[in-house]
């Protein structure tokens, strides 16, 4: 969460702030390509990202914790797992050329 709020917070937009996190959190879970189930789980961290942008603007009205209980819930109902399980993905290991 912290690599998304660093991404976040230089953002002059809410779009902008959005698509950083977006692009965080693929780099954080190494998604280097997106599928249907990725770009769904991308889509609906949106409000996450939106409630870390307007508290870091000042906004008190926005709540972070709201937002990410309200995400944790919809993956979990849709994918039966937690969603921080998939920091603990294995990353395969790159083989190393030489050319």
């Amino acid at each position: 969460m912290q690599a998304i709020a660093d991404a976040v917070a230089p953002a002059e937009s809410e779009d902008i702030a959005v698509a950083h996190a977006f692009a965080a959190l693929r780099t954080s879970l190494g998604w280097n390509a997106d599928s249907e189930a990725r770009s769904e789980v991308i889509s609906h961290f949106a409000p996450v990202a939106l409630a870390m942008f307007r508290v870091s603007n000042g906004n008190r009205s926005a709540s972070i914790h709201a937002a990410l209980a309200n995400f944790e819930r919809w993956f979990f109902e849709c994918r039966n797992s937690v969603f921080w399980t998939l920091f603990e993905q294995q990353m395969p290991d790159t083989p190393v050329v030489d050319f």
